[in-house]
């Protein structure tokens, strides 16, 4: 296994990783809409947070030389489901043509009490 770390992503707040390396794939920890370089959520709307969420994946995939359209599967965390449409419109818009495979489940509660977490699991190219 392999341990990546990317110094613009959000700071891991536990013992856990970024994301890992194993068997050809990557598999990123949920990321919430922390600014990395505050450590605060600062948005306040769903789309925002989406937003936020998701270019914090994108980080900490550039740590492995890959981005978005590498991804496979994702993992949606909501606050309120009632957000999906909202969230899944920024998610569609930010991934284009890519489909990955995804879930959405919705949670009591999420870090610091973000709306929305994302996590994913990439392919390695080559």
């Amino acid at each position: 296994m392999e341990f990546l770390h990317h110094n613009e992503a959000p700071k891991a707040v536990g013992p856990y990783s970024q994301a890992i390396v194993a068997g050809g794939l990557v598999f990123c920890s949920g990321q919430t809409p922390l600014v990395p370089a505050s450590m605060q959520i600062e948005a306040t709307t769903i789309e925002d947070q989406t937003r936020q969420a998701l270019a914090n994946l994108a980080t900490v995939l550039s740590s492995a030389g890959l981005g978005l359209s590498d991804i496979v599967k994702t993992t949606v965390f909501l606050k309120n489901f009632a957000d999906f449409q909202r969230m899944n419109g920024v998610y569609a818009e930010v991934f284009g043509t890519h489909r990955p495979a995804r879930s959405t489940v919705e949670v009591s509660r999420l870090p610091l009490d973000a709306l929305v977490e994302i996590e994913c699991i990439a392919a390695l190219r080559g």
